[in-house]
């Protein structure tokens, strides 16, 4: 009794204002500084996150609570991470990035708290704690495929970039190192090496201070513990962290989501931290577009690519976008990410391989570059694939050929006085690789006449065909004096025998192909048209007299 009156006097709590279950004391209580709709919102987060709480309420006030909640609980942080992670890949990219880069901001405030303090002053435990558990938070986040290694190397080089290794730095490196080392060296083994000279210079440079430390033997443990992770001499439970168990299961859990749910998202946020911090300038990055809203080459107006897109007709903002993006990729895949994320219309997504096909003609020599974003496109839309007949069609016509069909594409994009013989090569070459590939077949020049053809159209094709049997025969785009070492006649065959299904079509290339063999002493050239007859043959009703 005594126990419980003593209870009873020492709390401050009426019945009407007590404390959630679990929750630190002062937690839970009303915030008069918050609006009463925000803290039911975050009372009922808190107690179950419905899955209707997105429709009935605005989504950043759902997306900041959520946050708010889990970098204040100090505990499950694996469990927390799962949770961001689920709600990455069903709701999308815009939550998991809105909270990577509030978790990010937090981390760094309470980081420079710590390292603004000098060596005499007693660092306050929460403020260290709150550090310590945010680059745990990270760390899992990595772990659970949210972000990308890119993001946890920056923080790590960001740590590195200090004075001296302090206690606080040599902590939170080893947490990064114990939850997510392994895959940090499977997903990038070349940074993990840099950061490890880094740490070497480092300790060599402040090597009397360091080894004379308080914290030597945890400094030195950090190091060894890098350079066994760099030469994959440590066992995986070294650098696994206690809820390895709970980490895989959930890992499992997430693996199953997208038998019982649609997926909006799947791959980890390949973002840095100067992308993180240069938000407020290019604007923010996980809304897709952002970065490009208005006129989104005001700001580089002297930028060589924005003069280039100019001079070559990019006369729409759409267009100069799509230009910068394929001239600035690092490669086709980098480039179609990055025209996925300009978040275009079905009506601009033509503009892509306007503008593709475009850049293609125009270059120097042929780049096989442009003929694989072609393919990656074709790959993840249909409607690429009927935007490329309609440009094949649109430059036909630019060349003389004026009853082919199809004005959907630009009629403005080419024009005969502007089509030189590198120009038609270029695209001739381009559009071999993406028949062979099946990107687009032979029944796109179902409109040609192929018996009255005039003499620019006549070259074209020769080349055309040309390029095409010897990419049938390669899985890399070839060159114009690459010859095949192969003759493999089923893949040859596979491309004439979808027109042969077109008997006026197959009539035409038949007479087109033979008069070509004529003019042609080339031992491969004239196999693999004697293929291709054969082929187009087989279409036919009535094999014409040739």
């Amino acid at each position: 009794m005594a126990a419980l009156g003593a209870e009873s006097q020492t709390n401050p709590l009426s019945d009407h204002q007590q404390l959630p279950a679990g929750s630190p004391r002062g937690e839970g209580l009303p915030n008069p500084n918050r609006s009463d709709s925000y803290v039911k919102l975050t009372r009922q987060l808190k107690g179950s996150l419905n899955k209707h709480l997105y429709r009935e309420h605005r989504r950043n006030d759902v997306t900041t609570s959520i946050t708010s909640f889990v970098i204040e609980v100090d505990s499950h942080v694996i469990l927390h991470a799962a949770l961001v992670s689920s709600l990455h890949r069903i709701i999308g990219a815009e939550f998991a990035a809105s909270f990577v880069q509030s978790v990010v901001s937090s981390y760094e405030h309470h980081y420079s708290v710590l390292a603004s303090a000098t060596a005499g002053d007693a660092l306050s435990e929460p403020s260290g704690k709150e550090c310590s558990n945010l680059i745990v938070l990270l760390s899992e986040l990595y772990n659970f495929q949210v972000i990308s290694c890119v993001l946890v190397y920056d923080i790590i080089r960001n740590l590195l970039s200090a004075v001296e290794l302090t206690e606080y730095v040599v902590e939170l490196l080893l947490k990064l190192l114990r939850n997510s080392g392994q895959q940090l060296r499977q997903d990038d083994p070349s940074a993990l090496k840099d950061i490890v000279q880094i740490v070497g210079h480092l300790v060599a440079f402040h090597g009397t201070l360091v080894l004379t430390s308080f914290y030597s033997s945890r400094t030195r443990f950090m190091l060894e513990t890098l350079i066994n992770l760099k030469n994959n001499k440590t066992k995986r439970a070294a650098t696994q962290h206690a809820g390895g168990d709970v980490t895989e299961r959930l890992k499992k859990f997430l693996t199953g989501l997208s038998k019982t749910r649609h997926l909006v998202a799947h791959e980890p946020l390949r973002v840095s931290l100067a992308d993180l911090h240069s938000a407020d300038t290019r604007g923010k990055w996980w809304l897709v577009g952002a970065a490009w809203s208005g006129d989104p080459l005001t700001k580089v107006a002297e930028n060589a690519l924005v003069k280039l897109a100019k001079k070559q007709g990019m006369n729409t903002d759409v267009r100069r976008s799509i230009f910068v993006v394929l001239m600035s990729s690092e490669d086709y895949v980098d480039a179609c990410e990055r025209l996925a994320q300009l978040n275009l219309t079905e009506v601009q997504q033509r503009e892509v391989i306007r503008v593709l096909v475009s850049c293609c003609g125009n270059e120097k020599s042929y780049n096989p570059y442009y003929a694989f974003v072609g393919q990656h496109l074709c790959r993840t839309s249909h409607s690429y694939k009927i935007t490329l007949q309609f440009c094949l069609w649109d430059f036909l016509r630019g060349i003389g050929e004026s009853s082919v069909g199809g004005a959907e594409c630009g009629e403005d994009d080419f024009e005969v006085k502007d089509i030189s013989s590198t120009k038609a090569n270029n695209v001739a070459n381009a559009y071999a690789w993406w028949v062979a590939k099946g990107c687009v077949t032979l029944s796109v020049f179902k409109p040609v006449d192929f018996t009255i053809l005039k003499p620019r159209t006549r070259d074209f094709l020769s080349y055309f065909f040309r390029q095409l049997f010897a990419n049938s025969q390669s899985s890399i785009p070839t060159l114009q004096s690459d010859v095949p070492p192969t003759r493999n006649k089923a893949s040859l065959e596979e491309i004439f025998v979808k027109a042969a299904r077109i008997q006026v079509l197959a009539m035409g290339l038949v007479y087109f192909l033979t008069e070509m063999k004529k003019g042609s002493e080339e031992e491969f050239i004239r196999w693999a048209i004697g293929v291709a007859i054969d082929a187009l043959r087989t279409g036919l009703d009535i094999v014409p007299a040739l």
